[in-house]
C-alpha cells in the first residue's frame, strides 16, 4: 500500500484522537451527503437507501467551490457525463471522434490530469487565504515566553469528552510557533507538548486580609429603601388609571371606586371560604437552622414580625416544625417576607388542582376594549391556615419561633388552594372575568363593547 502511494504521489495524514483537524474533508463530505439524505427521506422515507448511488453521483458531478472542479475530473481526467449531457448530445448531433491508440489516450489522460492537480491545487489555496481571512478578522496573536504561568485544558479523566481547565503549570520550552512544552512542578507527571489554543495565561492575585467592622451605614447586600416604613398605606388615591381614558371615563371610574372606598386597602382582609391545609402524611417534624443575614436585614425582619403580630398574621409557636426565613425585595420598595419551606414541601403531598392555561385566558381578553387588573393585598394572607397547618408553618428567627395563621407565600400547594377560592369567587362571572393566578393573586376584568357594560361589569 505504502508503494501505492508514493507512485500517485498520495501523503498519507493520520488522524489522533482530540485532533481530528485532519478529518476535515471527509467530515465536510459526510456532512453535505448527509444533508442530501435527509432532504430525500422527508420525501421517501421508505426507499431511501436504493438511491444513494444516485446521490453519490450527483455529489461527485457538481463542481466544489474550492476546487474549482467536480470531485470526478480530478480522479477520471474527464467531465462526467450525466443524463442532462447525454440529452444534450442527442439533440446537437453529436457525432464521437475516432477511436485513438492506447498511448496517446494515456498520455492524454495524464496530461489531463496533472493539468487539473495544478488547477485545484491553486484554487484550493486561493480559497483557504479567503476562508483564513474570514475565519481569522478577529484573531490576535499570543505567545508565551519560557517560565509564564499558564492554565491548561484537558480532557477529564471520567468523561473524556469534556475538558476543563487545570493549573497553573509552568512553560519549559517554546518547541515552534505554535506548540509548547508544559512541565509539571506540582507532581511526578513528565513534561507534555501542548498547542497553543489549550493554553491561556494564568493571573495570581495577592491575598490580602483585612479586618473591618459592621457600621450602621449602608449595606451592601441588601437595597436601599426596602423597608416597610416606606409603603405605601392603599387607598382610592392610589388607583392607577389610564391616560388613555377620556376626561369623563376617568371620572366615572374615580367615583366607582369611591363608592367602594373600604375595599382599598394595604391591610390585607380575611377570607373563611377556603382553608389550607398541609399533609405530610407519617413524616418527622423538620428543623432548620436560622439563616445567617446582615444587621439591615434584621432590621427589616424584626419590623415585618411586628406588622405581622399586630395583623394577626403570625402567632408566638411552640412547634417542633421550623423552617428559616427569606427576605425578597420588591420592585415597589417593599419587601416580600418568605419562608424556605423546600425541605417542608419535600414531604407535603401535592394538590393536583388544574391551573388555567394562559393561551386560553389571552384568547378570552382578545375581545376586551377596556381592561381592569385588580391585585389583591397580600392575596396569600387573606386565606386561614387549618391548625394542623399552623403547627408546620413554624418558622425561626433570631427573635424567636413564631408559626402563621394564615398561607405564607413559599408553601407547596398554595397556589392549588389559592387557585381554587378564586375560581369560586368568579363562578358565573366567566363573561367579563378572567384570573390569571398561574403564579400571582390577581385577575383581570375584559372590558365590554361599551362603556356603560365595562361600568356595569366592574362593579359586579
Amino acid at each position: 500500500m505504502e508503494n501505492l502511494w508514493e507512485a500517485h504521489g498520495v501523503n498519507h495524514l493520520v488522524a489522533t484522537p482530540y485532533h481530528h483537524q485532519t478529518n476535515g474533508m471527509v467530515e465536510k463530505f459526510n456532512g453535505t451527503l448527509g444533508a442530501m439524505i435527509r432532504k430525500f427521506v422527508n420525501e421517501h422515507s421508505n426507499d431511501w437507501d436504493l438511491v444513494l448511488q444516485q446521490l453519490l453521483f450527483a455529489y461527485r458531478a457538481v463542481p466544489h467551490p474550492s476546487l474549482g472542479f467536480s470531485p470526478f475530473e480530478p480522479v477520471y481526467g474527464r467531465e462526467v457525463k450525466g443524463p442532462l449531457q447525454l440529452v444534450k448530445q442527442q439533440w446537437e448531433g453529436f457525432t464521437p471522434s475516432a477511436g485513438t491508440n492506447v498511448l496517446d489516450f494515456v498520455t492524454n489522460l495524464q496530461n489531463t490530469l496533472r493539468t487539473s492537480l495544478a488547477l485545484a491545487k491553486e484554487n484550493i489555496q486561493d480559497a483557504q487565504k479567503e476562508q483564513k481571512a474570514w475565519n481569522g478578522k478577529h484573531a490576535r496573536e499570543h505567545s508565551f515566553k519560557v517560565g509564564d504561568q499558564v492554565m491548561v485544558l484537558k480532557a477529564l479523566q471520567a468523561h473524556k469528552m469534556e475538558a476543563s481547565w487545570e493549573g497553573p503549570f509552568t512553560v519549559q520550552e517554546r518547541l515552534g510557533a505554535v506548540n509548547y512544552l508544559i512541565a509539571f512542578p506540582t507532581s511526578n507527571r513528565k513534561p507534555k507538548v501542548y498547542h497553543i489554543n489549550s493554553l491561556k495565561p494564568f493571573y495570581s492575585r495577592e491575598l490580602k486580609v483585612c479586618q473591618f467592622t459592621a457600621q450602621g451605614g449602608d449595606d451592601a447586600e441588601w437595597p436601599e429603601g426596602v423597608y416597610y416604613e416606606g409603603k405605601s398605606a392603599g387607598g382610592v388615591k392610589e388607583v392607577n388609571l389610564s391616560m388613555t381614558l377620556g376626561h369623563m371615563q376617568r371620572q366615572q371610574i374615580q367615583e366607582l371606586c369611591t363608592s367602594y372606598t373600604p375595599t382599598f386597602s394595604a391591610t390585607p382582609g380575611l377570607t373563611e371560604r377556603a382553608y389550607h391545609s398541609i399533609d405530610t402524611g407519617n413524616a418527622c417534624p423538620i428543623k432548620v437552622q436560622p439563616y445567617r443575614v446582615s444587621p439591615q436585614a434584621k432590621t427589616a425582619i424584626e419590623q415585618e414580625i411586628q406588622d405581622m403580630l399586630q395583623m394577626g398574621v403570625i402567632r408566638p409557636s411552640g412547634s417542633a416544625w421550623a423552617s428559616p426565613v427569606v427576605l425578597v425585595p420588591k420592585p415597589d420598595g417593599e419587601i416580600r417576607f418568605c419562608v424556605d419551606y423546600r425541605k417542608l414541601n419535600a414531604v407535603t403531598r401535592p394538590d393536583n388542582y388544574p391551573m388555567p392555561r394562559t393561551d386560553d385566558l389571552l384568547e378570552k381578553l382578545g375581545w376586551a376594549q377596556f381592561i381592569s387588573t385588580l391585585d389583591l393585598t397580600k392575596g396569600y394572607w387573606q386565606v386561614l391556615l387549618d391548625e394542623s397547618a399552623k403547627e408546620r408553618s413554624a418558622f425561626t428567627t433570631h427573635l424567636g419561633l413564631y408559626e402563621f395563621n394564615v398561607l405564607p407565600f413559599g408553601l407547596r400547594n398554595a397556589t392549588a388552594t389559592f387557585q381554587r377560592l378564586v375560581d369560586g369567587l368568579l363562578a358565573g362571572l366567566g363573561e367579563y372575568a378572567v384570573d390569571t393566578l398561574t403564579m400571582w393573586p390577581y385577575f383581570r376584568i375584559p372590558g365590554q363593547t361599551t362603556w356603560n357594560i365595562y361600568k356595569k361589569s366592574l362593579s359586579v
